[in-house]
């Protein structure tokens, strides 16, 4: 069995519950919602991402593990979108050399359930299957997809509205600062990582 990876990186988790832990990043190539070419992004169902994960280089699952049990820290499957390739027998078999895996999805295919943390980013105009999930994070703000409406598709017990980058990111910020002042069931998400310059 082989995967597309665009890359594996050993960092900081700069997002969500687990800030500022160690971890061990597996970008998989590919996602179900934009090509990745700047060329397309304009007709993409999201517009708004941020990541490369165009090309990449084959590898097996035992690669993928021999790069991962390299590093201390919890290993991240994250993409594109990782569920097009992860699958059961990658998540357990990494388990098995005492890693704690988790997944950063779109929530629109399904997933292993052996998972040891989800979180679900969902967007709109998409149909999400993930529907329970340790945390949700919603960019925000997102045309179409209000945080009530992600709450009501995803059960998760950690709520974070995650400002968009991008040129009106400041405005975006102001955005999610006054919304989680009006329900406090979400919590701001920032992409400390990004201050922290590392990856």
């Amino acid at each position: 069995m082989t995967y597309t990876i665009k890359e594996i990186f050993h960092s900081v988790q700069g997002e969500g519950f687990h800030m500022g832990s160690a971890a061990i990043f597996v970008r998989f190539a590919g996602c179900n919602l934009w090509s990745g070419r700047e060329e397309d992004r304009s007709k993409a169902i999201c517009q708004f991402c941020d990541t490369d994960f165009v090309g990449g280089k084959r590898m097996t699952r035992e690669e993928i593990i021999a790069e991962c049990v390299k590093y201390p820290g919890m290993v991240i499957f994250t993409g594109g979108e990782p569920a097009l390739q992860l699958d059961h027998e990658l998540v357990r078999a990494l388990q098995r050399r005492n890693k704690f895996v988790a997944i950063e999805t779109n929530g629109t295919l399904p997933i292993p359930q052996c998972l040891d943390w989800v979180c679900v980013s969902p967007k709109a105009n998409t149909n999400i299957v993930v529907c329970e999930a340790d945390e949700l994070k919603l960019v925000f703000p997102q045309q179409g997809m209000l945080p009530d409406i992600a709450r009501s598709a995803v059960r998760a017990k950690h709520l974070w509205v995650s400002p968009k980058d991008g040129p009106y990111v400041e405005r975006n910020m102001e955005a999610a600062i006054n919304y989680v002042k009006i329900d406090d069931r979400w919590r701001v998400n920032i992409q400390a990582h990004k201050f922290w310059k590392v990856r």
